[in-house]
């Protein structure tokens, strides 16, 4: 591909990725109070102002503005700068890995990624209404690159693997050990990546997840074996990974 048409594809993800990242941020606070993401207008959430169009514009704002509301003085969250420039950076990783249109469909499975490790990781939430859209963006991405058998059959195998396995959890234990959500996140995973993919996806997620536990108990705040984890941010990042450089071993 021209190095013209290379560089297009990387100024549109880097320059959509704040506007994402500002939307993720709404989004990751409003679906789990079950507000309206869409119809629903911004406002402080301190004096509830309305905000206005250039109150909106993703980090410029947040910089003339200080990081505070200008009606109250309010500090706006500030979860919404860093989503603001990690969705452009993860675009750009994207993009620099595989310099093509693959490279911003890559943008956009990192921008759900994100969206979902976020709930995981604050609410222990895998929610199928961005589940199910995963799992369908990377059947469509997989029947337009001509792979469709392989990747339906990663879906197909990544979500019974994880359902199996949480079932005979359950059975042996009497208690739950995977959330219903990280199955449908293992067959998005198989749905972007492939079939071949999914060991790799597993053993990511598995040798983070046992990285964080270690982290944990090293600062003196063991894991017990009744305390969730949110095992969905280490599948995003297994997924994320394998998506970029391809399975372990076969890359």
């Amino acid at each position: 591909m021209p190095l013209q048409a290379d560089l297009s594809w990387l100024i549109a993800a880097v320059l959509l990725g704040p506007f994402v990242g500002s939307f993720l941020g709404l989004t990751s606070l409003r679906l789990p109070e079950g507000r309206p993401v869409i119809l629903g207008r911004s406002a402080c959430p301190s004096c509830e102002r309305v905000l206005a169009p250039l109150d909106l514009v993703p980090i410029l704002s947040f910089i003339l503005l200080r990081g505070r509301c200008r009606t109250c003085g309010a500090a706006i969250p500030r979860r919404f700068l860093a989503l603001e420039l990690t969705c452009p950076a993860l675009a750009l990783w994207a993009v620099a890995v595989h310099p093509s249109a693959e490279g911003f469909l890559g943008a956009l499975l990192a921008w759900q990624l994100l969206l979902l490790a976020l709930l995981d990781a604050e609410h222990f939430w895998l929610p199928r209404a961005l589940t199910l859209p995963l799992i369908v963006s990377g059947l469509a991405v997989a029947a337009a690159q001509g792979v469709l058998v392989e990747h339906a059959l990663g879906a197909a195998i990544g979500f019974s693997a994880l359902t199996l396995l949480s079932i005979a959890y359950r059975r042996l234990r009497g208690r739950e050990g995977l959330g219903g959500g990280d199955a449908y996140l293992l067959a998005g995973g198989g749905a972007w990546c492939g079939a071949l993919a999914l060991p790799s996806i597993l053993l990511i997620a598995a040798v983070a997840g046992l990285a964080f536990v270690l982290v944990q108990r090293w600062r003196g705040r063991p894991v017990g074996g009744d305390q969730p984890v949110a095992f969905g941010v280490f599948l995003a990042l297994g997924v994320w990974l394998t998506w970029l450089y391809g399975p372990l071993g076969l890359s």
